[in-house]
């Protein structure tokens, strides 16, 4: 299905992780990844250990993404007008602290659901106005008929991560509890600030940064990339995903908690697996053609991971969940990727920043709420049912809008 090239396209690839600055970046990448995984996976058995409702499971999940709405346009417009090195060194240390703060109010003092949850929204914030500058990365430090091969490996790390996290966090957990997990993540952004303040070049802040950062300004930005059909197609397709499907991973503790009594162990086990599945579907995506049409991959694996939500909902065992998460990863790093891909690449330069800030909005934004309105109908219906609701909902949407997206937009 996904066409596999040649090998001289994944060797090419390959050929980019031994150069110094996509190297070095990649596996600054990973060592901060594996600190965020570790977090995530401790964070939701923390919340649920405190005696956090399904409810508020879904609202630390929505603070942490809420933010996007209000703010990623503005780091859209950070990451194309000021000084990258400076905005991703002071956010990242704003982030560092909270996961430090954890780990203070664990050892001394008693921790509540709300306090998780602020932390949370601190997170979100900073992760807004950041990461856009982040996310652009990438096409700055590798040529143009390398950016499809240049993120296809940053999600490589990213899903690497998403395997080694999990295993992580479930052998702190069980040994020193959910404390370790925090002091992992905190220490996990010291390289990658480090790397990001030496790989990219010093920017002077735009004389017109004020009229970058005009809230008419961004919007006419917004309106530029909305109107071009496959760049639209692909924003939808992931809003789509994230709106539906991507809440399964914030309530799977709580499937595995009630449907099998299972643990942590457990739980990180079926975050691994997702990993697992990641990892597979970017190096999958290495072989691929640079100029095979990427909108079909991007349409039908989405579609193919709200089938796999529902088969999730209905699977009675749960290593069969598990081997449905490896696909599920599979299926949402192809999608995900591939309209990333068809979004940095089809976008002007000097907009990708805003390009880069509206997938961000899609992706997070998507699923915070989703998680939220997900949260809300597992308290009423419980959560195998609100799984499958996601699912079909995530189909019958996907089908609409990759219809329309593959029929009547034509790449640029």
């Amino acid at each position: 299905m996904i066409g596999i090239g040649s090998n001289t396209t994944f060797s090419a690839s390959i050929d980019l992780l031994w150069t110094r600055r996509f190297g070095t970046f990649w596996l600054a990448s990973l060592l901060s990844n594996i600190g965020t995984w570790v977090q995530q996976v401790a964070q939701p058995w923390l919340l649920l250990s405190l005696g956090a409702s399904p409810f508020l499971i879904g609202l630390d999940s929505f603070a942490l993404g809420a933010p996007i709405w209000l703010l990623t346009l503005v780091g859209g417009a950070l990451a194309d007008s000021a000084d990258r090195r400076t905005v991703i060194a002071k956010f990242q240390l704003v982030q560092m602290l909270c996961p430090t703060l954890l780990v203070l109010l664990l050892l001394f003092w008693r921790v509540s659901p709300w306090m998780v949850i602020l932390l949370s929204l601190v997170v979100g914030i900073t992760d807004a106005l950041s990461m856009p500058s982040f996310q652009s990365i990438v096409p700055s430090i590798v040529e143009p008929k390398q950016i499809a091969s240049g993120l296809a490996l940053n999600s490589t790390q990213f899903n690497l991560s998403r395997i080694l996290g999990p295993v992580i966090a479930g052998v702190l957990l069980v040994s020193v509890g959910a404390v370790g997990c925090f002091a992992v993540s905190a220490a996990s952004y010291v390289p990658f600030i480090l790397v990001a303040l030496w790989i990219l070049p010093r920017r002077e802040m735009s004389s017109t940064v004020n009229s970058f950062l005009d809230r008419r300004h961004i919007l006419a930005n917004v309106q530029k990339i909305s109107r071009i059909p496959l760049l639209r197609g692909a924003l939808l397709t992931v809003f789509s995903t994230s709106l539906f499907c991507a809440p399964l991973i914030t309530f799977i503790p709580i499937l595995i908690k009630n449907a099998f009594h299972g643990n942590a162990g457990h739980f990180s086990i079926a975050v691994g697996s997702f990993g697992v599945g990641g990892l597979l579907g970017a190096i999958m995506l290495l072989f691929v053609n640079v100029k095979r049409d990427r909108r079909y991959l991007c349409s039908w694996f989405s579609g193919v991971y709200g089938l796999l939500l529902v088969l999730v909902a209905l699977t009675p065992w749960f290593w069969g969940i598990s081997i449905l998460l490896v696909f599920g990863g599979m299926a949402m790093s192809i999608s995900n990727i591939s309209a990333n891909t068809i979004l940095q690449a089809n976008t002007p330069s000097q907009l990708r920043g805003q390009a880069v800030s509206l997938f961000m909005l899609a992706m997070r934004g998507g699923l915070s709420i989703g998680s939220l309105l997900t949260g809300i109908s597992v308290s009423l219906l419980g959560v195998s049912n609100a799984l499958i609701i996601n699912g079909v909902l995530a189909m019958l949407t996907l089908v609409v809008v990759g219809r329309s997206w593959i029929h009547f937009a034509s790449p640029n």
